[in-house]
């Protein structure tokens, strides 16, 4: 067969073209997707048991109240021991119907847009840059049920949303969030509309996951789809998925957390109506029924911004300083991974109003609290134990106390919860030797151990 020696040398061109095409897209595993990856993997992603998620609400972080606040104040948090930053919703905030001053960030106005009075996408790519320098992740805020009223979706696609018999847009069943209207998730195009918008973050600002609101009451057959869809955006990196939902069928759905509603309430209640602290070995008992993976974890927490504003900060509601540590410790290492919200960590008093702009005075901190915070973050990051061990308890009225064992590790959590002294009687498997978690020092542990108001003991084996 005679070749011409053009055609020969112009698919010659053609396949370099293509091999090179596809190894500049080697971190793209949708080769039809719009758009482009941003930015390269994050290549000390935490695994899922090893995260130490810290709440960042933009409006209350700094005082300019932007992505760049954030910014500046990443290496306080990654000196703290957090490795996951969990930014509040970023995009533009609705007007039509808004409550407060600002508006609820709940309330979406644009799915693929940053909130102008947080700064830009360029500032959100430079954000998620920096955080992963310093070997942090960035999971956004998304709002997946329903939109504010001047969404463009509203006018452009009203089959979206769900409706009443006489055809008008209704707000979210059962609740009063009348600034916001609810998606109709029987709709093929809204969920694939919802999906990419998804999508277009972790593509055009590089983020690892999200946090996704109000997931109880979002279809599950929705999350499914739509995480394994955004897990295959990035061939070289996992992503995190964390439901605001305490339904068990998230695990299934993909999600890598379920959310510690039961938990909290138990904790208030406890301090509220001096409720035995074995009921926090109940709540453990009801978060975790029907869990049939022992890898999945609930994210437990002393604060968030829901109960900030309107309950109470953690030292309103747990004691003070120390009675707010005495409870900090039970949530991060009773079989959970934990999350802080912005400013409990120094001990900030103040409540944040999430639909204003209430900064937080980050001179006022109180580094022995913030020292103790480290501390307990600290010992979580270096335990097996603590992070995928298996639990037992043994609380009494006033203590919590429980063990978690890994292999050949094992590590003895002892927190009085009561502001007053008292005696917790040890079960004789438990007498002998020990090391304080945090010093190192020897400590004999006999028939019983006396604690002080809110003291708390770490003991290794």
């Amino acid at each position: 067969m005679k070749f011409n020696i053009k055609i020969v040398y112009a698919f010659l061109l053609t396949l370099a073209f293509v091999s090179c095409s596809s190894s500049d897209n080697d971190n793209n595993s949708e080769p039809d997707s719009p758009y482009t990856q941003y930015g390269a993997p994050f290549d000390k992603m935490p695994k899922k048991e090893d995260a130490i998620i810290y709440q960042v609400n933009i409006r209350a972080f700094s005082q300019a109240g932007t992505l760049k606040g954030v910014q500046d104040r990443l290496a306080q948090i990654q000196e703290l021991g957090a490795n996951v930053i969990y930014l509040m919703p970023v995009y533009p905030v609705g007007k039509e119907r808004a409550t407060g001053e600002l508006g609820s960030p709940y309330a979406v106005k644009d799915y693929k847009a940053v909130n102008p009075d947080f700064g830009t996408l360029q500032d959100l790519q430079t954000l998620v840059e920096e955080a992963h320098k310093k070997n942090m992740a960035v999971v956004l805020d998304w709002v997946a049920n329903h939109t504010a009223w001047d969404n463009a979706w509203i006018t452009q696609h009203p089959d979206w949303y769900q409706k009443d018999a006489d055809g008008k847009i209704i707000i979210p069943p059962g609740t009063n969030y009348n600034d916001v209207a609810q998606l109709n998730f029987n709709n093929t195009e809204m969920k694939d509309a919802m999906i990419d918008a998804m999508s277009y973050w972790v593509y055009n600002a590089n983020i690892d996951g999200f946090r996704c609101d109000y997931a109880d009451f979002v279809p599950n057959n929705f999350w499914s789809d739509a995480i394994t869809k955004l897990r295959k955006i990035k061939k070289n990196q996992t992503i995190l998925m964390l439901a605001e939902g305490s339904k068990v069928n998230h695990f299934a759905s993909g999600f890598d957390y379920t959310f510690g509603f039961n938990f909290f309430y138990t904790i208030e209640q406890l301090f509220k109506e001096n409720k035995s602290a074995t009921t926090l070995q109940d709540s453990n008992a009801t978060e975790y029924a029907n869990n049939y993976n022992p890898e999945n974890r609930v994210v437990r927490y002393t604060s968030n911004h829901d109960v900030n504003l309107s309950d109470g900060t953690p030292l309103e509601l747990f004691g003070g300083k120390k009675g707010s540590l005495a409870m900090f410790v039970v949530a991060a290492y009773l079989k959970s991974v934990p999350m802080i919200y912005n400013g409990q960590e120094i001990g900030y008093n103040k409540r944040l109003n999430y639909f204003a702009r209430t900064p937080i005075d980050w001179s006022t901190a109180d580094n022995e609290m913030l020292a103790e915070y480290k501390k307990i973050i600290a010992f979580r990051n270096t335990s097996a134990a603590v992070k995928t061990g298996e639990f037992t308890g043994y609380s009494s009225d006033a203590v919590s106390a429980f063990t978690m064992i890994k292999d050949t590790e094992k590590v003895f959590v002892l927190s009085n919860l009561t502001d007053s002294t008292v005696k917790h009687l040890i079960p004789s498997t438990l007498k002998g030797s020990w090391k304080d978690a945090f010093t190192g020092a020897a400590v004999t542990v006999g028939s019983d151990v006396t604690l002080q108001p809110y003291q708390y003991l770490i003991l290794k084996n």
